[in-house]
């Protein structure tokens, strides 16, 4: 006999005593909580059939595991609704392919409330070429009205950095020199083995690598580093531009 009959019998009839009733109850609502338990492992499995809607453009799973006032913030830094991350879902064009792939998954799992975060390894081929980008995600499903639902997303991109491009050597003492940002706040930029540094004490002197003609980055950081030549043609400031907002390190000219 389940539980739950066993616990409307115990309940019903009057002849069992106040502490089974008690007893009862208790039972009931731990079965009732067992009902809507979810576990790690499912909730990887269902992110895993939106992630392969994705590439198919089916919105069916999108539609049934999002609740209706969900909350979504994408990659693209684009904050939607349900009814527009849902239109969103379109397959792959002509000649493009790809799959995603879950894993390293995290979770917090309590009562009706369980709090995914995983990473997605993104996989594409466009034509022949091939593509990859990974992606980090953290969901929180809520369950209600009988059912598990994501109410708030959000996903974000890892930083990559750009591919490496040829390097004008010849150019590189032009750069070299102290810039400066602020009184008591300088840089230097250097040349050692054919290569460009940057040094901004107390951090660490790192590689100015190049990606075009006096434009370069740094392994593992955001932005770009540029140098912009004067009116005498001479190099006269560094400037280190972040989300196309440029700060301007202003180079201090060296003593005859």
């Amino acid at each position: 006999m389940a539980t739950m009959e066993i616990v409307y019998i115990v309940v019903r009839q009057g002849r069992y005593s106040r502490r089974m009733k008690l007893l009862a109850l208790l039972a009931l609502a731990t079965a009732c909580a067992a009902q809507h338990r979810i576990s790690e492992g499912e909730l990887v499995a269902r992110s895993q059939t939106l992630l392969d809607a994705v590439t198919a453009g089916d919105k069916r799973p999108w539609q049934e595991m999002y609740a209706p006032d969900a909350i979504i913030f994408d990659e693209k830094g684009r904050l939607m609704d349900k009814k527009a991350l849902v239109a969103d879902i379109e397959p792959l064009p002509k000649g493009y392919s790809g799959a995603i792939k879950l894993v390293r998954p995290k979770s917090h799992i309590e009562s009706d409330v369980a709090i995914l975060s995983y990473d997605s390894d993104e996989t594409e081929e466009v034509f022949g070429q091939h593509l990859s980008a990974r992606y980090h995600t953290t969901d929180t499903w809520l369950y209600r009205d009988g059912r598990w639902q994501i109410a708030a997303s959000q996903v974000l991109r890892y930083y990559e950095d750009p591919a490496e491009g040829p390097a004008d050597v010849a150019r590189y003492p032009e750069y070299a020199g102290t810039y400066a940002l602020a009184p008591g706040l300088r840089a230097t930029v250097s040349v050692a083995d054919g290569k460009l540094y940057l040094e901004r004490p107390p951090r660490a002197k790192v590689e100015l690598v190049p990606e075009a003609a006096g434009l370069f980055f740094v392994r593992g950081a955001e932005g770009r580093r540029l140098f912009r030549k004067g009116p005498d043609g001479s190099v006269d400031a560094m400037i280190a531009r972040r989300n196309n907002e440029d700060i301007v390190w202003r180079k201090i000219p060296t003593k005859p």
